[in-house]
């Protein structure tokens, strides 16, 4: 299995020596899903942080209605994980499944904070992408406050540029807090003019 792609996403951050990364290298854990399988079902403790290497993993909760509220895609190169419930070992709010054949790579918690303790260069990236997740969180939570639906699509089509020929507009209309009518409507509206 080529590790190529989390060592490059790693070295964004910091540079880790040939040592450091056979030490990382020797507790990742390969996986496959399938289409719509799940990965972390709500409910279940989070004990992974997920790297996904190709394809694409979602976050999400459902509401007493039964109605899906996206939280966050995790295309090729992103990070994954129902923080919250991995850090108090509570059950997790959050199921995240595969939108697609996703192949992923994830570190267990007990082997993660080993890495963490083991390395220091790895626990500075671990906080610079944990920095990085809380002020694109709060930048989400702003825009969905002051933000129409358009401007939230437009930064939606920013963030996950990769993503946007690709997923149903239903998932879409999910993560930017519309229904999958309004965006049809809003989007064909916006091609009109």
């Amino acid at each position: 299995m080529d590790n190529s792609l989390l060592l490059n996403s790693i070295a964004k951050y910091v540079t880790l020596d040939e040592q450091e990364q056979e030490l990382l290298l020797s507790v990742v854990h390969h996986k496959k899903a399938k289409r719509k399988q799940f990965v972390l079902e709500e409910g279940d403790v989070s004990s992974k942080i997920i790297f996904v290497i190709s394809g694409c993993l979602r976050s999400y909760a459902v509401d007493k209605n039964g109605t899906e509220h996206v939280l966050q895609f995790a295309p090729t190169g992103w990070w994954i994980v129902d923080m919250r419930s991995y850090i108090t070992g509570e059950p997790a709010r959050l199921s995240i499944d595969a939108i697609e054949d996703t192949e992923y790579i994830f570190f267990n918690k007990t082997e993660f904070e080993e890495l963490n303790l083991k390395i220091p260069k790895f626990e500075r990236f671990n906080r610079l992408i944990g920095q990085n997740a809380i002020a694109t969180y709060q930048h989400r939570q702003v825009d969905n406050a002051i933000f129409a639906a358009m401007e939230r699509y437009a930064n939606f089509c920013q963030l996950y540029p990769s993503l946007i020929k690709s997923l149903p507009q239903k998932q879409v209309a999910s993560y930017i807090g519309v229904t999958p009518e309004f965006l049809s409507k809003m989007l064909n509206t916006q091609v009109v003019k």
